[in-house]
């Protein structure tokens, strides 16, 4: 998606093709064919002064080390991103909570862990990014 451009205007949701304003992508294409930017996207909804919302969730999962951080970041910690206000850190943080109850109320859906091997496959890329192993 092309959202870079010297006019600011340019660069704003309302001014790209439907083929790329991530809430038209999920009416056509369903939610598994967006990219993580795209979908925290419309979870903030709109973007901030000089920053389309793509963009800003773009950077918002860099800033936390992909969307295993941004999941973990506390309230305090999204708020002091600019462009992520109290309602946005809020929807974000209502978010992750109801995905992570959704897949608790999942048993059947849950990986079998027998081996080591088994808990590297299903863990190996959240933890790669801690300073330190935790489980």
């Amino acid at each position: 998606m092309n959202t870079e451009s010297a006019d600011p205007q340019a660069t704003m949701i309302r001014d790209l093709p439907v083929s790329e304003k991530p809430r038209e992508r999920l009416k056509m294409l369903g939610p598994g064919q967006l990219n993580n930017s795209e979908l925290i996207a419309i979870l903030l909804r709109v973007g901030s002064t000089g920053e389309n919302v793509v963009n800003l969730a773009t950077r918002s999962i860099s800033t936390f080390s992909g969307l295993a951080g941004l999941s973990r970041a506390s309230y305090a910690e999204m708020c002091a991103l600019r462009g992520i206000s109290d309602a946005k850190a809020c929807q974000l943080l209502a978010a992750f909570e109801l995905g992570r109850r959704v897949a608790s109320l999942m048993p059947e859906d849950r990986a079998v862990i027998k081996t080591a091997s088994d808990v590297h496959n299903l863990l190996g890329a959240e933890m790669s990014v801690e300073s330190q192993e935790r489980l």
